[in-house]
């Protein structure tokens, strides 16, 4: 059996057994990986990558909704953080599998007022623009906007997106199914029974794996080796 792991974050690439992962993935039936960017500085790092370890590591670049990720600066994206990375979609449009990690986040502490919100719905929508012109799909954050995520996806016309961790009631699921959309998982919601109730309840076929590496592993330390 061959595997992909459809997410695993831009900072694999700092790992310092980043070989021994590759090998210890390949061991277990995983031939290729989907690394995704958080912040346009990834952008080049992810693609580097790509071509230390082609055919395995298959670059999907995007702004994530939070920015500046695990610092005391940690904030909801603003419509400047996607201007340098608007030249490199184009640069890298034949090396991507994907664009992403984009989407929403309306976690409180993130996002406590509605400007926030209606800023990262409009860096959202800018690169699902993006994505349809370089007919690539997408790779999407949902926390604690679900439905709202789903509502944008559908008015935009998005036709194939991969909802990552996905966390939302069922009846919401329901309606990105209806759409097309896939759902992907990592280990640790094995931990969570109301996630375990959710993906019961997702068609199989909708059903995609993610590791999210180098977090949410089977167990609660945060930086286990999913891989």
């Amino acid at each position: 059996m061959s595997l992909v792991g459809s997410l695993c974050n831009s900072y694999f690439y700092i790992l310092q057994d980043i070989e021994d992962v590759i090998m210890r993935a390949k061991e277990v039936g995983i031939n290729s990986v989907i690394s995704v960017t958080e912040e346009a500085n990834d952008f080049e790092r992810v693609i580097h990558l790509s071509k230390s370890y082609p055919g395995v590591v298959a670059p999907c670049l995007g702004i994530h909704p939070i920015q500046c990720w695990g610092s005391q600066e940690q904030r909801s994206v603003r419509l400047q953080d996607l201007d340098s990375a608007l030249p490199l979609f184009q640069k890298y449009r034949d090396e991507i599998v994907a664009v992403g990690e984009i989407g929403l986040d309306f976690t409180p502490w993130y996002a406590p007022h509605a400007e926030h919100r209606d800023e990262q719905e409009a860096v959202f929508r800018r690169q699902l623009e993006i994505s349809k012109a370089l007919d690539l799909p997408v790779n999407v954050h949902s926390r604690s906007a679900a439905k709202v995520t789903i509502a944008v996806l559908k008015e935009e016309g998005i036709q194939q997106a991969l909802l990552h961790n996905f966390a939302g009631k069922p009846s919401v699921a329901m309606e990105g199914v209806q759409a097309g959309y896939f759902f992907s998982f990592p280990p640790a919601v094995s931990r969570n029974e109301q996630r375990v109730k959710l993906i019961k309840q997702i068609p199989l076929e909708h059903i995609c794996l993610e590791t999210d590496s180098p977090a949410l592993g089977p167990d609660k330390q945060l930086w286990a080796k999913c891989l």
